[in-house]
């Protein structure tokens, strides 16, 4: 087969690219090792949400005492939980498939592909791709250290979890970066004890250590948070034993029915044969890739998406695939891409959010904001959270951390506004509904008013 734009993946990054490509005018080729649907569909963004909204509703039955409500319960029904969940889940992914499936035979190619050299590539052992240029879009895989190899099902990854018959009775959670927070306590509150662990200090990917305290004090009322340990895991029955020394070097133990390895993903680059394109390549088989152009140094080969490893989120995914396929497609002619202000949001309650930069810059300022005192969230018995806006002495408004209360939509509501370059006193120009949780932007933007004189 011979095409201008090979796309390696046909996940958010590799679809995005492929328009992208079509639209400048090139004729693509799209291959796909299977088994498709995206990975936010099939293991992502969507069955974790659909197990975060389970818990959210369980919460709230669990909550309405403090409103004066009498139910008796929640009775978790863990295996009508993961019916949904699973249903829910193949719907997305069905969607996806669909769009695969309407690519004629020329359009799309299914199997494995590896490198023969930078234009050439081979999809299992009988077809052979000659394109002008690649575009890398294989997504990533979950990390599963070779020490808990050995304990077979008893360790799950974060993709093996949505396909679980019924909730266990105990888990351990590997990784207290985004994915283990929020599954964690979602697992914590549909009844399951949840006992989550991290080598790293760091807490749902915060920076800032007064963000940090106040994440660590909310979740730790879900469960048991050990930060900046090594674990030690052994067969104990049909369970896992897990073994650590605490902050005082104290040894400690606990049993769990199953362990949630939540430890982060790796690109899924190692059945490429990059080595063959002879690219550069670092320590873990990767080359070099320029953010704005998604281009691998001077060769036609671009990546995209979580196959690099940089902002592994769907919107970002999307965005980048447009870049590499418009540039794979226009190569040698390459221009830079216009990329978002960073976003991420962890979907616990409350929620987790970073917003652009990580700090005020020199002789910059940084506002905070208790969400104790904002009229909203003690309404709505969410009493608890803190916001910071981070302030240069410009006055430009540069980024954003918080654990909050409807920090989903306070942190586009930033990231919107650092966007369309509003600075400190025209943010402060625009209305605040009484009584909101926006509010408390307006309070951290207040006290870093107060801050810059």
């Amino acid at each position: 087969m011979h095409c201008d734009v090979a796309i390696i993946g046909a996940g958010t990054a590799g679809l995005a690219a492929r328009r992208a490509a079509i639209a400048a005018g090139a004729r693509t080729v799209l291959i796909e090792r299977g088994p498709g649907g995206t990975t936010c569909a099939r293991v992502g963004c969507m069955p974790s949400k659909l197990l975060v909204a389970a818990a959210e509703a369980a919460q709230a039955v669990r909550a309405a005492a403090h409103f004066g409500l009498r139910c008796d319960g929640p009775a978790v029904d863990g295996r009508a939980v993961m019916a949904r969940v699973q249903r829910r889940r193949d719907g997305f992914v069905a969607g996806m498939l669909d769009d695969l499936d309407r690519l004629g035979p020329d359009e799309k190619v299914m199997g494995e592909a590896r490198f023969i050299d930078r234009n050439t590539l081979i999809v299992g052992d009988e077809v052979k791709i000659a394109a002008a240029a690649t575009v890398i879009a294989t997504g990533s895989v979950p990390r599963l250290p070779e020490d808990l190899v050995a304990l077979g099902d008893r360790v799950i990854t974060s993709d093996a979890a949505f396909d679980l018959d019924d909730l266990p009775a105990s888990l351990a959670v590997l990784g207290a970066g985004p994915l283990g927070l929020e599954l964690g306590q979602a697992f914590a509150r549909l009844g399951v004890s949840v006992h989550l662990f991290d080598q790293s200090v760091s807490l749902g990917g915060l920076a800032d250590p007064g963000i940090m305290a106040e994440a660590r004090h909310v979740f730790g009322a879900d469960m048991a948070i050990a930060l900046g340990v090594r674990v030690r895991a052994s067969a104990d029955g049909d369970g896992v034993r897990l073994a650590w020394r605490d902050a005082d070097d104290q040894p400690r133990s606990v049993r769990v029915d199953r362990v949630l390895v939540a430890a982060g993903r790796v690109p899924g680059v190692a059945s490429l044969d990059l080595a063959r394109t002879g690219l550069a390549l670092d320590d873990d088989g990767l080359p070099q890739v320029d953010p704005v152009t998604r281009a691998c140094g001077r060769n036609p080969i671009f990546m995209a998406g979580d196959a690099d490893g940089d902002r592994p989120v769907l919107h970002e995914a999307a965005i980048e695939g447009r870049i590499a396929g418009w540039n794979a497609a226009t190569y040698p002619v390459i221009e830079a891409g216009r990329r978002h202000v960073a976003l991420a949001v962890v979907f616990t309650d409350p929620g987790l959010a970073r917003v652009g930069e990580a700090g005020p810059g020199e002789g910059g300022v940084t506002g905070c904001h208790d969400f104790a005192g904002n009229g909203r969230a003690v309404i709505a018995g969410r009493g608890a959270g803190l916001l910071k806006i981070h302030v240069g002495r410009d006055g430009r408004v540069r980024g954003a951390e918080m654990v909050a209360p409807g920090a989903e939509h306070l942190a586009h509501l930033l990231a919107w506004g650092i966007a369309a370059g509003i600075d400190l006193p025209r943010m402060l120009d625009m209305p605040f509904y009484h009584p909101t949780f926006e509010e408390g932007v307006r309070g951290a933007l207040e006290d870093a008013r107060k801050r810059l004189g």
